[in-house]
């Protein structure tokens, strides 16, 4: 096993899931089918299996029982286990012939007592007792038709989708979001006048709804396991309002306690809220592959962080589009090619244009070390040469086999470089340097001026006009990097004109998609009238006034523009960067916004990363452009569904 760290870690804890599994049918749910398809592949899955016809189910409601030739089931689930959730367990068993269970779920059994509404003095005194999952053990055999039965119920933290070595997202939180201040006056309306909050920065966890409560505290279980795999003691910091909720809730997290008593390491963890700089997760900077990549090819169905690759170059099929969905996708995790790993890798921290030499120098290497007639060719690199090295691959099965990770990445390349949205992506770009120079030199009433020529009917607009969704992203990247600004006559002006050409383009849509539905709140563009689009784009425009005033309480991190001079341009240093730098930096004081959770005793933050100079990155997922309006607007953000 690796040092620790987050492959290490999802990759002990799938072991030990994966040692229940022989000869099991096997059902898995979205999020834990993703930390596999990460961290270990589902070749893995397989070899545990070992049977010669591996039966693997999603985990939903009508999934297809086990026959009378399969008496044993493992259930892997990311979710507590109540509600819908043991509902859909009782279902499958009743209709299968199981006489063997195992239940994992990922959810700690402290977790399951906080959701059962066990008093934290009452929890304190069953350590090392588990009855929830002992009653559903019992629930368990019942359901299988004979106590004799034997059943099993046990935890293993499977939070992460470990990307590379030094990053990690977490599959069952993508949906997790800050708040924002239109949600402080949803919660207020559930409170007496004299507990009225006036801003996010008054709101703490007792002011929160069970449910995020709840996903709070099983986010926070799986950071505790992962800080107990790499053996430290956490110190705990907040930049921002929700992360510090979340920060202080691992502070005092009860387990975490008692397992810092013993811990021999040390180490800080850094929490903070996206919506301090939504500027860089909508932006389209021209400097990264990857980012492209995972914005324009299509998502791997029943993912959020992976794609779908067309291997159908690679087969003798013809490349028509029917032909498309009878050879499986391809995808980006390699969890099991060392030489496709180390390639994605490479593209996740170097520059576009290095990033396609590399895909380029492994895939000649590839095609020397198998003896294939490759013609070297010098320069830029273009999708046509990338294509002519990977079909000497295609009626080469060993080849083939030897290098399939690595044709994937290869293929992904290709299909982004080619794709209609990569030249889209460009003007995206060119039009945010823009904006950029235009914020320093002009009133922000003549930023969005700029906007209004672009705002077209989809009966006017061609390929390489924007769409209502584009515009919304363009919107929150003028908003999210202009922060404060004055509010004047011009200013309203501006928006009144913007709003207006809005709302039309939304009711001249001929169908609504998934995002503008949300915004409008109609399912069908026939039900969507001028007044509700109206309606829509006022709230719309209320949400931009809070995404630029996100960082109006702090002192230090204020700005995310970097204003233009003689020598240089206007620039956009990300939030990140600015938090990273002023930690690491031995000149500077401890930062006054960031802000630290834990109890008791403590180093500064400065002397805590000097102790760990070893960094993680964890995210809730992979963010493009457009899963920022999508994540703005979900109606679930105080409610999330967590099955009951």
């Amino acid at each position: 096993m690796s040092a620790p760290g987050v492959l290490s870690f999802t990759q002990q804890v799938w072991e030990q899931v994966l040692a229940k599994m022989k000869r099991a049918l096997v059902y898995l749910d979205a999020a834990c089918a993703e930390s596999l398809h990460w961290g270990c592949g589902s070749t893995r899955l397989l070899e545990a299996v070992g049977s010669p016809a591996c039966h693997l189910r999603e985990f939903e409601p009508d999934a297809a029982g086990g026959g009378a030739e399969q008496p044993k089931a493992v259930f892997v689930l990311s979710c507590l286990l109540k509600g819908r959730t043991v509902e859909t367990l009782r279902d499958i068993i009743r209709r299968s012939h199981f006489q063997y269970c195992v239940v994992v779920t990922a959810v700690s059994h402290a977790v399951h007592l906080t959701a059962n509404h066990v008093p934290a003095a009452a929890a304190a005194e069953l350590e090392g007792q588990q009855p929830v999952f002992e009653q559903l053990e019992e629930k368990l055999c019942e359901w299988m038709g004979n106590l004799n039965y034997t059943a099993e119920v046990l935890h293993a933290p499977l939070l992460l989708a470990p990307v590379a070595p030094y990053l990690a997202l977490t599959p069952s939180f993508a949906s997790l979001f800050p708040l924002l201040p239109q949600d402080v006056h949803l919660l207020n309306s559930a409170r007496p006048d004299k507990r009225r909050m006036g801003s996010l920065a008054e709101v703490d966890a007792t002011a929160l709804t069970p449910e995020l409560l709840l996903q709070i505290r099983c986010l926070v279980s799986g950071l505790s396991s992962l800080c107990e795999h790499l053996g430290v003691r956490e110190e705990c910091f907040a930049v921002g309002s929700f992360s510090r909720i979340i920060a202080s809730d691992l502070a005092n997290y009860a387990p975490a306690k008692n397992r810092r008593k013993t811990a021999s390491g040390r180490a800080s963890v850094v929490f903070v809220d996206r919506t301090l700089d939504l500027t860089g997760a909508v932006g389209h900077h021209g400097d990264n592959l990857v980012e492209k990549i995972i914005s324009v090819l299509p998502q791997l169905p029943g993912h959020t962080n992976d794609v779908m690759v067309n291997m159908v170059e690679l087969t003798a099929l013809q490349a028509k589009e029917e032909n498309h969905n009878m050879v499986a996708p391809g995808c980006l995790a390699q969890s099991n090619d060392t030489a496709a790993k180390a390639l994605w890798e490479a593209l996740l921290s170097t520059k576009h244009k290095e990033a396609v030499m590399e895909v380029r120098r492994h895939l000649v290497e590839a095609a020397s070390r198998e003896n294939l007639p490759i013609k070297m060719s010098m320069g830029r690199v273009t999708p046509g040469q990338l294509t002519s090295y990977i079909q000497l691959f295609k009626n080469n099965h060993k080849a083939l086999m030897n290098h399939c990770g690595l044709l994937q990445l290869g293929l992904a390349t290709v299909q982004t470089l080619k794709h209609p949205q990569t030249a889209k992506w460009d003007n995206f770009l060119a039009f945010e340097r823009l904006l950029l120079q235009s914020i320093g030199e002009s009133a922000m009433s003549i930023v969005l001026n700029q906007l209004l020529p672009m705002i077209k009917p989809s009966n006017q607009r061609t390929s390489d006009d924007y769409s209502p969704e584009e515009l919304l992203i363009l919107l929150i990247y003028i908003y999210s990097v202009t922060g404060e600004f004055t509010v004047d006559k011009d200013l309203g002006e501006a928006e009144e004109k913007l709003k207006k050409a809005l709302a039309h383009v939304f009711c001249e849509e001929s169908e609504l998609s998934p995002l503008l539905q949300k915004i409008t709140g109609c399912d069908s563009s026939i039900n969507l009238t001028l007044h509700k689009s109206q309606v829509a784009v006022d709230e719309l425009f209320t949400l931009l006034r809070d995404i630029a005033g996100a960082r109006d309480l702090m002192k230090q991190f204020k700005s995310v523009y970097v204003p233009g001079s003689h020598t240089h341009q206007a620039s956009y240093k990300p939030l990140l960067k600015q938090v990273v730098e002023e930690i690491f930096n031995p000149e500077r004081p401890d930062p006054v916004d960031i802000e630290h959770m834990s109890s008791g005793l403590t180093d500064l933050l400065k002397t805590g990363f000097s102790m760990f100079m070893k960094v993680i990155v964890l995210s809730t997922r992979l963010l493009k452009p457009l899963n920022i309006p999508e994540l703005l607007f979900a109606t679930d953000r105080l409610h999330p569904d967590l099955g009951f």
